[in-house]
């Protein structure tokens, strides 16, 4: 084509034509000598073969399809080396190749605010996850209240006002290095301090709790970076951190703190004291799983009075305990404003305070643009196998592929054949996690082997296997966090009972997954799993107390939108009433 294109488009030149040793005066005296004859005839010729060929491609090919052919062999390219998940190069350089795959593709989502949910002011380039994660996904069926929108944009004013080493905060980290003792101008800012504990998801989810239970109580939320909370997720406040300083007073005793502390909550309140607080100046809650009957006191109303005027509230929790902060009265009316369908405040919650820093983002969009941008379908497949023992075993593959087949995620292969002619050609990507290789290898042998009875292309994939659960592990836990957030865009998602690293990928995806039925016995399930009610996470350990009479209650029973989970049937979750669910 290259060839046609210069002879098509450049003027012929004498020399071309084998006249460049006759001399100008010969050619003037002679004009129609046999040589220039011979050399238009030759030029003609070309040129007659020239149109020719143009007119058979132009009546075979439509301009769109020729432009298609060039766009399908440059992504056909990129699909043919992907990048290595563990590849560490500038997100730019994704960043880049994605925003020219969206152009060519003829789209580009413009709402990067998400409706209003974030702010405006940050400097993008200092986390490209927030306003490129838009253009990843689907946009959200969801729309966030404006009472929502106009709640986030006060508490970021609070955050300014009352971060980190703002006047507010000295004066107060002033008194409680003195115990009390220094008489100072009271501040009218008041912290909740949330405590690095437990596993990613875990931690994921409690602390969208504390932002939550900060916005409802006027409290700045502050955290303790642990191991690598800075370095998982970018700050999501503009102008001042959210990160605890590390010269705390009291940074060093939160390892200690626990339900024997005389802070605890529990204790506090159920002996009726609050001299254990004041001698502190702080307030420790223990929302763990193991808490007691006194610790479940934080949800009575009657006992929340008492933190109102406590300036510093210290939480280490591993349960997402929104579902019972909707049955307490005096946060339920402002709750159902801020949500008016209950099953979104993760949802809205997750994406607001969640995204990515920039290396983890670069793992995300590498992986994403190598083996998922270019299929029909993406398809999430998040395994969690609670079985001590090294697997994989063959009852959980029996039940990934029972409900992946019988839901109609993925298509039977025809093993008695080694081909099939297509109906139609649709490529699907399946994304499976998993701490074994063991399911990703056979599901992807399958599809290797054997075609498809409906002629779809099956491709199956997995960014890494890490074999135990690494908590403590940076590098482990960015893996983790880059997981989540690609289940987080696929468009249909099946998850594992209790698995809070499913929970959040749902939540920020918006998606209603098919979660796998526990095994009992090393017997696959029958039927092996079941449609989700809602998108919300399920709160783990919730209390079964009536504050009112002081005795037991289902809590699941008291009002429409808080219902027993389908994974747990002791759990609560947040379900909208109406009974609305995304597919």
């Amino acid at each position: 084509m290259r060839r046609l294109n210069k002879n098509y488009g450049d003027p012929p030149k004498f020399s071309d034509l084998g006249g460049g040793d006759i001399s100008r005066d010969q050619q003037t005296r002679f004009g129609l000598n046999p040589l220039k004859l011979m050399g238009c005839f030759v030029v003609c010729l070309m040129g007659l073969s020239v149109l020719f060929s143009i007119s058979i491609i132009l009546k075979d090919s439509s301009p769109n399809s020729i432009w298609a052919v060039a766009d399908a062999r440059v992504l056909d390219n990129d699909m043919a080396s992907p990048r290595d998940f563990d590849q560490e190069d500038d997100p730019m350089e994704s960043r880049v190749k994605h925003k020219k795959k969206l152009h060519s593709a003829g789209f580009e989502h413009e709402d990067k605010l998400l409706g209003g949910l974030l702010s405006s002011r940050f400097d993008q380039d200092s986390c490209l996850s927030r306003y490129e994660s838009a253009s990843y996904r689907k946009e959200s069926p969801y729309k966030p209240s404006s009472f929502l929108i106009s709640k986030l944009r006060r508490y970021e004013a609070l955050h300014k006002r009352c971060g980190p080493y703002t006047e507010s905060y000295n004066k107060t980290v002033t008194k409680l290095r003195s115990n009390g003792m220094i008489e100072e101008e009271a501040s009218d800012c008041k912290y909740l301090i949330w405590v690095s504990f437990s596993g990613l998801g875990n931690r994921i989810l409690t602390l969208g709790s504390a932002f939550l239970y900060a916005l409802l109580t006027d409290r700045v939320l502050l955290i303790d970076r642990g191991v690598d909370m800075d370095d998982l997720f970018c700050e999501p406040f503009p102008e001042v951190s959210w990160l605890l300083p590390l010269d705390f007073p009291i940074y060093d005793q939160f390892k200690t703190l626990n339900q024997k502390s005389p802070e605890c909550f529990g204790s506090i309140v159920s002996n009726n004291s609050s001299s254990s607080s004041s001698s502190s100046g702080y307030v420790y809650l223990h929302l763990v799983h193991d808490y007691d009957a006194n610790d479940k006191l934080f949800f009575c109303d009657q006992d929340q009075s008492f933190l109102q005027n406590v300036p510093w509230v210290i939480m280490k929790s591993d349960n997402y305990f929104i579902p019972s902060l909707f049955l307490m009265p005096s946060f339920e009316q402002e709750l159902l404003t801020l949500f008016p369908n209950q099953q979104t405040v993760f949802h809205f919650l997750g994406r607001y305070l969640f995204f990515p820093t920039n290396p983890i983002w670069g793992l995300i969009t590498r992986y994403y643009n190598s083996y998922l941008s270019q299929a029909d379908e993406k398809i999430g497949i998040q395994v969690r196998v609670f079985d001590t023992r090294p697997g994989p075993f063959q009852y959980v593959l029996d039940q990934i592929l029972s409900c992946s087949l019988h839901n109609n995620f993925l298509p039977e292969i025809n093993q008695n054949e080694s081909s099939v002619t297509p109906k139609n050609q649709i490529s699907k990507a399946v994304i499976l996690t998993s701490l074994s290789s063991g399911y990703f290898e056979k599901i992807r042998d399958m599809y290797w082997e054997y075609p498809t009875v409906t002629g779809e292309v099956i491709q199956v994939f997995q960014p890494s296997h890490e074999g135990y659960q690494q908590t403590g592990k940076k590098m482990h836990n960015r893996k983790a966090w880059a997981e989540m957030y690609l289940l987080s865009l696929t468009d249909k998602l099946i998850t594992s009972s209790w698995s809070t690293f499913g929970y959040v990928a749902q939540s920020l995806g918006g998606l209603n997954p098919w979660i796998l039925n526990k095994p009992e016995n090393e017997t696959t399930p029958n039927p092996a799993c079941t449609k989700a009610m809602s998108i919300e996470p399920c709160f783990h350990a919730p209390p079964f107390f009536d504050c009112k009479t002081r005795s037991g209650i289902d809590t699941g029973e008291v009002v429409p939108h808080v219902r027993h989970c389908e994974d747990m049937s002791w759990g609560l979750k947040l379900v909208n009433p109406i009974g609305v669910n995304v597919a």
